[in-house]
């Protein structure tokens, strides 16, 4: 399989919601986050490392909304949920969640 067939394939570009496992080879922290934000989609990922601060850095480039290092679970009532691009606007649950239905006014009188 070519590198580009690899990168546009439906199981490397959709968000697929079940047991899918996708493994390409990368050359490279700069590679795997290209390859990584080349989907449309944004919505969760996970970055693993025996280098904790490499695997961090690599995680900060990764345009998704939700990501997990190292076995870190992301999920929780406090922690906002959401997708980049096409897997969402908007966050849910925590702070921001709750932000979602306040409606903000900004009043300004001469000085």
């Amino acid at each position: 399989m070519s590198d580009s067939a690899k990168y546009t394939s439906r199981l490397a570009q959709e968000e697929i919601f079940g047991p899918v496992l996708v493994v390409i080879a990368y050359d490279g922290d700069d590679d795997a986050v290209r390859i990584a934000n080349e989907s449309p989609y944004g919505l969760s990922g996970s970055v693993d490392s025996a280098d904790l601060e490499r695997a961090k850095a690599v995680a900060r480039r990764i345009r998704t909304g939700t990501l997990a290092v190292n076995g870190g679970v992301w999920f929780g009532p406090d922690a906002p949920f959401g997708g980049y691009k096409q897997s969402g606007l908007g966050r849910e649950m925590g702070v921001a969640g709750f932000e979602e239905y306040l409606e903000i006014k900004t009043m300004a009188e001469p000085a």
